[in-house]
């Protein structure tokens, strides 16, 4: 961005003319009509991380002269080059400045012809710029403290959801507290969000970033061929191969594509990548090949109900849209279960984590913690926070690592010199004030108790199907898994509800048209590969459904 400065309209238009004829093509031209007034411009371009090349002022202002807004300006943006517009008269003036307030140049006026008496001057400036010029973050900024609960969550949904955005403690930065004062928020509520174009968020939810973000939007139809619930591995490959193969198909996710798999450091077991993959990355992928086929992502948005209508199948939004549709693919994945042990719930996103939670690695950097679980994505833990922690404990309820890890991974923990697995090990409670400090551990069998310091703890412990929103709608197994296929056609409930004369289909709820994929459903594999299989065997179940509804 240039930016010109000049009380007077005509001149200030004349050189707004002559800049925007030379430079418009790769700078934006801003004016102003006094000091004061480009000062509060500044303020609020850096607010919106916009890089500003030159400020061109003239000396003869009311209010601000020319080199006081030009030293003025050296504080916002200290790389920027300034250029003093001023009369023959004013020439001593012009050179003092150039000397003491350390202005790059000086130009008299009037500048015709600019062939000769501006753009040259102008180019070689420009020219320096941009040869020392770093760019400027020009994102989401998230200001807030590092053991604050509501800044991990807004981190953590921005990261999952691949938004870029910059972290900023503002115990540890100067410029945190710096931005803070010039966003002219006081007494300010963290975290602060700055939007990319400068608009200031207080302790906002991470509902309202996505809607200013452009994640989450209204649907754009009222009704679809396929509704997904839920964007984990299950519900991206149904996403994918209902779009594919020319179904209308929405995709509705409370938190962030990819479900626990994209939460997992890597992934290497999955067919096709033989150095393994993370689930951030398996789930960018997915995402941007579904888009491509063209389906609809509604983020930050959860499915409350499910009622059927006349034949269709109506999903309810927490905002109470309702998505009109033929078939529902129920593909919602589980939850980590939540860890019974004393503070833990006072602690969670405060060094208490449930997940990788990747967004901790410069938290965790040369410190002692716990990875809480045995199976896989422990051990995947485990094996990523190696690499930044001083030493990760993996506290293992059973008597061994083999009971439910794979053994590629058990190989993996025991060639990391950093790893250290106690078996038998349960997490009593939890210690600190405001962030975790400590843990009380008690052996399983012993009922020995020893407190160890740590700075933080990641919970990978049993699965909990998101299902109590589904209410009596579909039949559910004792733990909450949804009931499918000769599952379902075998329960005793089934009758009265069933009211078709064929058999539920392969993934068929007790709903006609409403299936089910991935670890949400009772029986289902837990395994990534398995949930993508299913998520592709679902949309082979609507054809079928379709051809039998005659749609």
């Amino acid at each position: 961005m240039v930016m010109t400065v000049d009380d007077d309209s005509a001149v200030l238009r004349a050189i707004a003319r002559d800049l925007r004829r030379q430079y418009g093509d790769r700078y934006r031209i801003v004016t102003a009509a006094s000091g004061d007034q480009a000062i509060e411009s500044l303020k609020t371009l850096r607010l919106g991380s916009e890089p500003v090349a030159l400020l061109l002022a003239d000396q003869r202002m009311p209010g601000l002269t020319g080199v006081e807004f030009l030293e003025l300006g050296l504080d916002q943006y200290p790389d920027t080059k300034r250029v003093l517009l001023t009369a023959y008269a004013d020439t001593d003036a012009a050179i003092r400045a150039i000397n003491d307030a350390d202005i790059d140049y000086y130009l008299l006026k009037p500048w015709d012809p600019p062939e000769e008496r501006l753009y040259p001057v102008l180019d070689d400036l420009l020219d320096d710029w941009q040869a020392t010029h770093d760019p400027v973050f020009a994102g989401i900024r998230v200001i807030g403290h590092q053991w604050s609960a509501l800044s991990h969550d807004l981190r953590d949904f921005l990261a999952r959801n691949q938004v870029p955005y910059q972290w900023k403690d503002i115990e540890r930065g100067p410029d945190a507290v710096e931005l803070v004062e010039l966003a002219g928020v006081r007494s300010p509520k963290y975290p602060v969000v700055i939007l990319a174009d400068g608009e200031v968020m207080e302790a906002p939810s991470t509902a309202e970033v996505a809607a200013r973000s452009g994640l989450k939007s209204a649907p754009k139809s009222s009704f679809y061929d396929v509704v997904v619930v839920g964007a984990g591995p299950a519900g991206l490959a149904a996403s994918v191969y209902a779009a594919s193969e020319g179904l209308g198909t929405v995709v509705v996710e409370a938190k962030a594509p990819g479900g626990q798999a994209g939460m997992s450091s890597r992934i290497e077991n999955y067919l096709g990548f033989p150095s393994g993959v993370s689930g951030a990355e398996l789930a960018r992928r997915a995402v941007t090949q579904a888009k491509r086929f063209g389906v609809e992502f509604l983020t930050a948005d959860e499915a409350t109900q499910l009622a059927v209508q006349d034949g269709y199948i109506a999903t309810v939004l927490n905002g109470g849209t309702q998505l009109i549709s033929h078939s529902v693919v129920l593909a919602t994945g589980v939850s980590y279960r939540r860890l019974e042990a004393t503070g833990v719930q006072e602690l969670t996103g405060s060094g208490v984590y449930y997940g990788s939670s990747m967004t901790e690695t410069a938290a965790v950097k040369g410190e002692d913690i716990f990875i809480v679980g045995g199976a896989n994505s422990a051990a995947q833990a485990a094996v990523f926070f190696s690499a930044y922690a001083k030493s990760v404990t993996l506290l293992v309820r059973g008597t061994s690592l083999s009971e439910s890890m794979s053994q590629y991974l058990i190989d993996r923990i025991e060639s990391t010199e950093n790893i250290r697995v106690r078996v038998g090990a349960q997490v009593q409670a939890v210690n600190g004030i405001g962030r975790l400090e400590s843990l009380t551990l008690v052996g399983r069998d012993s009922n020995e108790t020893e407190t160890v310091p740590a700075a933080a703890m990641f919970i990978f412990i049993g699965a909990v199907p998101p299902t109590d929103w589904l209410d009596d709608t579909i039949l559910l197994d004792e733990r909450g898994f949804i009931l499918t296929g000769n599952d379902v056609a075998r329960d005793q409930r089934l009758r009265g509800r069933w009211r078709i004369s064929r058999d539920p289909l392969a993934l068929e709820t007790s709903v006609p048209g409403v299936f089910a994929a991935g670890d949400v459903r009772h029986g289902s594999g837990k395994h990534v590969a398995a949930a993508v299989g299913e998520g592709s065997k679902a949309i082979m179940s609507i054809w079928e459904y379709r051809e039998y509804a005659g749609i």
